[in-house]
């Protein structure tokens, strides 16, 4: 039986992460073989500098990043926010923080293992995303987040006082770089096609037709739009 395997790198902080999964499962939603579509989502930190225990105003670090003013970071926002209500999410324009996102991808892995990746992810992206609440910085919080959507607490904690699935972080990073990605979501296809950021659900559509029809003999870059990387996350048009 034939069947695509789309591999999506992705961090947490990633706003556009946030939208690219929205728009990618439209896609997959109206793929005619989506039952034969398998999706892991793979590790990438955008700033792995920052501390584990640190955390910060969004508003403040895209302000000094970009080099523009409060007032202008958050227009970004609102603009991120209006991009999110389009695809059905909900999006806290102000008070949302940021952080050290590596043991998020070890919860992730832990989820992996368990089948549970999807509502894992789902759930961390709506605690950042879409919840006034901090999500950065606690690890009480974080516990809670994946409690919730269906972890076990004793293994969560187990992983989070442990170096569990460190090694699968960093392979994943690995594998990222060897690809050449440097923003993300970035989705591959069977290691045979790729996308680049949050794009139109038409453009998923696309990659999964040929996915599905095609043989490549190397990866190809079908379509390619705003990531977040290590500079920063495009800034949305009005």
């Amino acid at each position: 039986m034939v069947t695509v395997d789309v591999e999506i790198w992705t961090d947490i902080n990633c706003p556009f992460c946030y939208l690219g999964k929205a728009r990618f499962e439209q896609a997959l939603e109206g793929f005619a073989h989506r039952g034969d579509v398998r999706v892991v989502h793979r590790s990438f930190e955008l700033d792995p500098t920052v501390p584990a225990d640190a955390s910060g105003p969004v508003v403040e670090k895209i302000a000094a990043k970009y080099g523009i003013s409060a007032a202008q970071a958050e227009a970004n926002e609102r603009g991120l926010g209006a991009q999110a209500e389009a695809a059905g999410l909900k999006y806290q324009t102000s008070g949302r923080d940021y952080g050290n996102s590596f043991d998020m991808h070890r919860i992730l892995h832990l989820a992996l293992d368990k089948g549970l990746q999807e509502p894992v992810l789902d759930a961390l992206y709506a605690a950042n995303f879409a919840d006034p609440a901090p999500l950065f910085g606690s690890r009480d919080r974080l516990v809670a987040v994946a409690v919730g959507a269906g972890l076990d607490e004793a293994d969560v904690r187990r992983v989070l006082d442990s170096d569990a699935y460190a090694d699968a972080v960093r392979a994943d990073e690995e594998q990222a770089a060897e690809l050449g990605v440097s923003g993300v979501p970035f989705f591959v296809f069977d290691r045979r096609y790729a996308v680049s950021g949050a794009q139109p659900a038409a453009v998923f559509s696309d990659a999964l037709d040929r996915a599905w029809g095609d043989k490549a003999p190397s990866l190809q870059v079908v379509a390619d739009s705003d990531v977040c990387g290590p500079d920063g996350c495009a800034v949305p048009q009005a």
